[in-house]
């Protein structure tokens, strides 16, 4: 997930939240999951409702498409598919690793589907693909992949 714009409404969310957290840095990125507003509308609504607190991505990415490595303790502002903020979290794991390695907590913590490992493995395995067919790569079992979880620490009624 690539790092997007700080607009007006998510620099205002940001310094709400600093202010009432006590907060003394503008250090955080601003992201939506999926590949299109609906899917970022879907998930946001996973993070606030409850059940999604991780997600993944494959390494490539970070190395060689120029997305920001997840670093435990930083902030992350999630939009939805409209570019309005709905959260901060805080990275609390990151780990890399294998897609076929990826274990059944991680797959119930990321909180899509069913939230079992044979359900997240078939729709990453798919999405990764559908990735790897539009920026021509070879997909496979062993691409690296970036699992980050995630504790959500703004807005209060919310917060973990």
């Amino acid at each position: 997930m690539p790092s997007l714009p700080k607009t007006p409404e998510i620099r205002e969310f940001w310094r709400i939240f600093r202010h009432a957290r006590g907060i003394e840095h503008d250090d955080y990125d601003v992201v939506a999951f999926g590949d299109g507003a609906d899917m970022a509308d879907k998930l946001a609504e996973l993070v606030v409702s409850g059940p999604k607190r991780a997600t993944a991505g494959l390494f490539r990415y970070f190395t060689e498409g120029g997305e920001a490595m997840p670093r435990l303790g930083e902030h992350v502002v999630l939009i939805d598919g409209k570019g309005a903020p709905r959260c901060v979290w805080q990275t609390t794991d990151v780990a890399v690793k294998p897609l076929c390695k990826v274990d059944a907590q991680f797959a119930w913590d990321e909180g899509e589907g069913d939230r079992t490992l044979a359900s997240w493995l078939e729709g990453h395995r798919r999405y990764f693909a559908m990735e790897a067919a539009r920026d021509k790569f070879y997909f496979s079992d062993d691409l690296e992949t970036v699992c980050e979880r995630f504790r959500v620490v703004w807005p209060p009624e919310i917060a973990d």
